[in-house]
């Protein structure tokens, strides 16, 4: 009976103090029961994640996954995983706080690339990025967050004005290359690296298209030919002659002619020659190689010729 009595007398205090103080108890309440600020469900990381301990956390509100109407926008967990022992650790103060299982971030190390390329994957595994196991980043351990800002509404690498700075931070060379005097338009913003390079394929250099000429040629299709007279080089491999990121010589060539040319054309016709200037009058090729030293003051038409005028010299790439 004494046990009865003790428990009814508990209960009316608790009804008691419930009506005398309303905003206790609901204060009690609002602690028990955080609201989501952000994405459905995210209460539970928000309640220490907030404006003031992480406010570029709550950016994602202006991206595409904090769009809330959208039935596929995923919430927090769908990303990072329940993360008991985080949620349970957080905030002992015995030193930082153990990572999430699935963290988009540049320094986490505790879970491996597949792991973390695997909660992007999940969404964006279709489209471009269907062979992205196959690719060079992916072997290489990239992970989606080295390239891409998930929270954040400006993300660099989806830009062409600043998608090369991403880029650069591990392409140090092609860097060094667009800075000389003949480049493709990329550090202007006029081009960016994805205008030929897919960076989610499996193709060499992973490019937009199945081969370098076939990428060149969705911009410079009068060079595809085909031609009556085919130049070999070009039909094989552009970049044969061209470095595409940048050179010194104009055109994106990798040398100046003659010695370009005569990196193929040194064994006859015109072989090759110390620069100098014939001693008299003379129509020998072998001297007249060395005036000018422009081969494209003649070979015009260097990509390929549809001349049939004087048919003996009509596969020379003249006019």
């Amino acid at each position: 009976m004494k046990l009865l009595g003790k428990a009814l007398r508990t209960c009316a205090f608790a009804v008691l103090a419930g009506s005398l103080f309303p905003a206790l108890t609901a204060t009690a309440a609002e602690k028990e029961a955080p609201k989501d600020i952000v994405l459905t469900g995210d209460a539970k990381c928000t309640s220490c994640h907030d404006e003031n301990d992480s406010p570029e956390a709550l950016r994602i509100g202006k991206t595409k996954h904090g769009t809330v109407a959208d039935k596929r926008t995923p919430g927090c967990t769908n990303c990072h995983g329940e993360s008991e022992k985080h949620v349970k650790e957080a905030g002992r103060g015995t030193g930082p706080a153990p990572l999430v299982d699935v963290g988009f971030t540049k320094k986490n190390t505790a879970t491996s690339p597949e792991a973390q390329n695997a909660a992007c994957l999940s969404c964006h595994q279709g489209s471009t990025r269907i062979f992205w196991q196959n690719s060079t980043h992916a072997r290489r351990d990239v992970t989606c967050a080295s390239c891409h800002t998930v929270h954040d509404g400006h993300d660099k690498v989806r830009e062409a004005k600043s998608q090369p700075e991403v880029c650069s931070n591990c392409h140090k060379e092609q860097r060094a290359q667009f800075a000389r005097p003949s480049h493709h338009p990329v550090p202007e913003g006029q081009m960016s690296c994805s205008s030929c390079h897919n960076v989610h394929g499996d193709n060499p250099s992973q490019l937009q298209k199945a081969s370098v000429n076939d990428t060149c040629y969705s911009c410079h299709m009068e060079k595809r030919g085909p031609f009556v007279h085919n130049h070999q080089p070009v039909a094989e491999d552009c970049a044969i002659c061209h470095n595409p990121h940048g050179t010194n010589v104009a055109n994106l060539l990798k040398a100046r002619a003659p010695y370009l040319c005569q990196e193929c054309h040194s064994h006859n016709s015109h072989p090759s020659q110390l620069a100098g200037l014939p001693t008299d009058r003379t129509t020998n090729t072998s001297l007249l190689g060395t005036v000018g030293r422009g081969c494209l003051n003649c070979h015009t038409n260097i990509h390929g010729s549809n001349s049939t005028v004087n048919n003996a010299t009509a596969g020379r790439f003249r006019r």
